[in-house]
């Protein structure tokens, strides 16, 4: 993903929370601002979310084979390069509660055959 994926993409999202936010009002004139509080933090957490897995899915550790070797994470075991071992997906739960998923290489130790899913 690139730097003009994120501004599209989140300019878009950020406008959808106001819009969403503009009809819950309208929709509860009445309520509280304790209440409007928990309406746009539960928005918020979900654009949080949005956006977080978008950060992480840019990042250079989402694809080990496209990394030159000599650049690749090391093994913390033995120190080794890692290499790719296909693609995987993994689900995380985000402080704001929030589901993200990821998509990376998948990479193992060619000498300890230890396998790790990149962070970062």
């Amino acid at each position: 993903m690139r730097q003009e994926d994120f501004d599209r993409d989140w300019e878009a999202a950020g406008k959808e929370l106001l819009t969403r936010m503009k009809a819950w009002r309208l929709a509860h004139p009445k309520a509280t601002l304790d209440e409007i509080e928990r309406a746009l933090d539960k928005r918020m957490r979900e654009l949080r979310g949005e956006m977080l897995e978008d950060i992480a899915q840019a990042s250079d550790l989402a694809d080990v084979r496209a990394q030159p070797e000599a650049e690749r994470p090391v093994c913390p075991k033995c120190g080794a390069r890692l290499g790719p071992r296909g693609q995987e997906q993994r689900t995380l739960e985000t402080d704001g509660d929030q589901r993200i998923t990821l998509t990376r290489s998948y990479a193992v130790c060619p000498e300890c055959k230890a396998g790790f899913f990149p962070p970062g």
